[in-house]
């Protein structure tokens, strides 16, 4: 499908204003610019309450922003994790998608903020995001949620935060949310792929992007293949049932999808959507821009109440596709 023209004005936008990692700006200036151009919009919905809070974390107190519904809880829960390649973001920009989310799923969103590279490395923001997880399930009644009734999302490296708190509760041995909602999420380091060879530049997001991030967050080489790092090298088997979204012009697309296959070949209740004639961040940092983010937003609502109401029980979550399965690595079918 041809590239949608709103999506094609964000691109233009983008390059005209220098990219989107502006060469020889530290990633402290970078944060900055990235937070002001990324305002919360004058028409977000209406909920219950919003306000901020702290909860423990590994290298001191966590941010977080939290939603709540209209009405009386105890409601379910869904922990946010932003994008931003580990170096940006907060939950500012991803407030419209949190508010919808709240709104319509009628679940109290727990958006948080975790340590950002390069100050903090690899696993800093890993174990942020698993303690944040942990905390939810274990005290999220404070924040009139249900516990039982929990489910985690992100976007691009909040993605990656995302399942990798599920790969870590997994192997700590915690309770696992019961959905895992994955919007273009980054799944393994930058590669040649071949929505990585087509898309490696003017498409919003650019392979150059990836590389500057992917020196900003491991340590180390040996990091690049820690399961807690790239989801792509670990046993995927006993995680939460997952809706992973991917765009078509997105260099991330193939690992995304690949992880979807992955997760399937695990065992786990898998949903993959690509939205064809889209760029990375349509679901969360471009809502704004984007009027298919609507159309996905009430995908994952879908999936969170059917999670939420199926008596604890996602073995019938269905497999849905619109796009043909990828090759298997080596199979060449």
């Amino acid at each position: 499908m041809p590239l949608h023209p709103e999506a094609k004005a964000v691109i233009e936008a983008t390059d005209a204003a220098g990219g989107l990692i502006p060469v020889g700006v530290s990633p402290a200036e970078m944060r900055a610019a990235f937070t002001e151009s990324w305002q919360v919009p004058d028409d977000v919905e209406p909920i219950g309450r919003v306000y901020e809070r702290t909860i423990p974390g590994p290298g001191g107190d966590l941010r977080v922003r939290v939603y709540e519904p209209t009405g009386e809880g105890p409601f379910p829960g869904l922990v946010w994790f932003h994008g931003g390649g580990w170096v940006l973001g907060s939950f500012v920009e991803n407030e419209a998608t949190c508010r919808r989310l709240c709104r319509e799923a009628e679940t109290v969103v727990v958006s948080v903020e975790y340590r950002l590279a390069p100050e903090d490395r690899f696993p800093a923001a890993a174990d942020d995001a698993h303690a944040a997880l942990t905390w939810v399930t274990e005290k999220g009644d404070e924040l009139g949620i249900d516990t039982l009734r929990l489910a985690v999302a992100g976007e691009s490296t909040g993605a990656n935060l995302a399942t990798v708190a599920c790969l870590m509760t997994r192997d700590h041995g915690g309770r696992l949310p019961l959905l895992q909602i994955l919007a273009c999420p980054v799944i393994a380091p930058p590669s040649d792929r071949p929505s990585y060879v087509d898309y490696a530049t003017d498409h919003f997001l650019t392979r150059e992007a990836m590389e500057w991030f992917f020196t900003q967050y491991p340590r180390a080489a040996a990091d690049l293949s820690d399961p807690y790092l790239t989801p792509l090298a670990a046993d995927l088997s006993g995680l939460p049932a997952a809706l992973v979204m991917t765009a078509e012009y997105d260099p991330l697309r193939d690992e995304g999808e690949e992880y979807a296959h992955r997760l399937m070949d695990a065992g786990v209740p898998t949903e993959l959507v690509r939205y064809h004639g889209q760029i990375h961040g349509f679901f969360a940092l471009l809502a704004d821009r984007l009027t298919i983010a609507p159309l996905a937003h009430q995908r994952a609502i879908n999936s969170l109440r059917a999670a939420f109401t199926r008596d604890l029980d996602l073995g019938t979550l269905p497999g849905s596709f619109d796009i043909p399965l990828l090759p298997r690595p080596g199979t060449g079918s």
